[in-house]
Parts: structure tokens; sequence; C-alpha cells
């Protein structure tokens, strides 16, 4: 049998490691477990897990440091599992590079459909960049620079397009807010949230059935957005 995923687990709490290597090793993922970030950083280094679990409270030195030494060479996804809950705890840590952020305590299973984003996430962006990107109904053609919803193509500003298209580079992972403004507007604009509400929701006009309840274009409550993989 094909040997699942790997998963780097940095937790310095036994009953979470427990949990953790309980539900992951029941859905056929393999998991390595260390409890610092200098056993983590040694373990990243030469195991190369497909995922990494990352706690923020360790014991020698700060999780998002170890976000920001990880993202200096490697590319697969970093999931913050963490009992801080504040905003600025989470867009800190999505700013330094990691994908995703579950705060403490959360179920087995919306860890384990954070995982499944992670993974196909991490599929897209090893394979060569695919000229149309498909989510359900929502069809968008690079080489052509054209957007449809079901056989509706439907007809996008410049700014527009650029949010969306980087939005769909990026696929089930969380943008902050100023990691979108900087890379559409420019750095000078990276505390301007007014652009992004304004341009977010002309396209969610355009792309959802119900704006108020989108399907694909997601908020994450004081971070950001994310393009919602189906």
């Amino acid at each position: 049998m094909t040997p699942g995923p790997l998963i780097l687990v940095i937790e310095d709490e036994p009953q979470v490691r427990r949990f953790l290597r309980a539900t992951l090793g029941s859905h056929g993922y393999r998991v390595v477990e260390v409890t610092t970030a200098q056993e983590a950083l040694a373990e990243a280094t030469t195991r190369i897990p497909d995922v990494v679990l990352l706690d923020l409270g360790l014991p020698d030195l700060d999780g998002i440091e170890v976000v920001g030494r990880l993202r200096e060479w490697a590319t697969m996804p970093i999931i913050v599992v963490s009992a801080r809950g504040k905003e600025e705890d989470k867009i800190h840590a999505l700013d330094a590079g990691a994908d995703d952020y579950l705060t403490k305590p959360f179920g087995a299973g919306e860890l384990l459909a954070r995982i499944r984003v992670a993974l196909r996430h991490r599929g897209r962006a090893a394979a060569p960049e695919e000229p149309v990107f498909t989510a359900g109904e929502l069809r968008v053609d690079a080489a052509r620079r054209q957007v449809f919803v079901g056989e509706r193509e439907v007809h996008l500003t410049p700014i527009e397009y650029k949010l969306l298209q980087l939005l769909v580079r990026n696929a089930g992972r969380v943008m902050t807010h100023r990691l979108l403004l900087e890379q559409v507007w420019g750095p000078a604009h990276a505390g301007q949230t007014h652009y992004l509400r304004v341009f977010m929701g002309q396209l969610r006009q355009k792309l959802e059935a119900e704006p108020a309840r989108p399907r694909w274009l997601v908020t994450e409550p004081g971070v950001g957005y994310r393009l919602k993989l189906e």
C-alpha cells in the first residue's frame, strides 16, 4: 500500500499530541511528533513533511518565528493550531507564511478538512500552473483572461481580475488583508482595507449566486479571505 501523507506535529502538550496522533493515524496519515522548535526545524529539514501542524506556544522559540524560518526554504503547508485566538495572532502567523490557523479547542472533523485542503493546495502548487482553474461551477481561464460561472462569462475589471487571480493561485489558503493589498495595490496601500472590502463585494456580486452567503469567496473574520476549494 502507498504510505499516507507525512504530518509533522510540533506540539508540547501531551494530551494534544495524543489527540492528534490518534486522529491522524486512524485516517491513514503518518505522524512525526516533536516538542520544541529546534527539533521541529531539524525534522522538517530531514523528513520534508507533506503538512506541518504547529503550536505557537513552544518552550524554546515562538511559533511565529518557526513559521518564518521554515518559509526561508520550505513550501509545504503550515497549519497553526494554537490556543491564541486573537485576530492579531492569526494575522501575524499568516503574514509570516502560515497557510491556515485553527484555534484550540477544535474538532477532529475540522482539522481533517483543513489538512485535506492544504494537501490539495500543495498538489496544485507542485504541478505546473494549469491554464484553467475550476472550483465547482467557477472557471478561470488564465491564458484567455476569461472567467465563467457555469456557461456564463463574467466580465471583470483589471483590479477585480488581479484580485481573483491572486486568490486562485493561493486557492484554499487564507490570504490576509495585508498580503492581498500589497500584492494587488502595492505596499503603500497595505493598510487601506476599505479598497479590499469594495472589490471583494464587487467580485461576489458578479460571481456568487448569493453574495451575502458566498460559496467561493469566503471571509476569515478580521483576518482576510480564502478562495474555497470544493
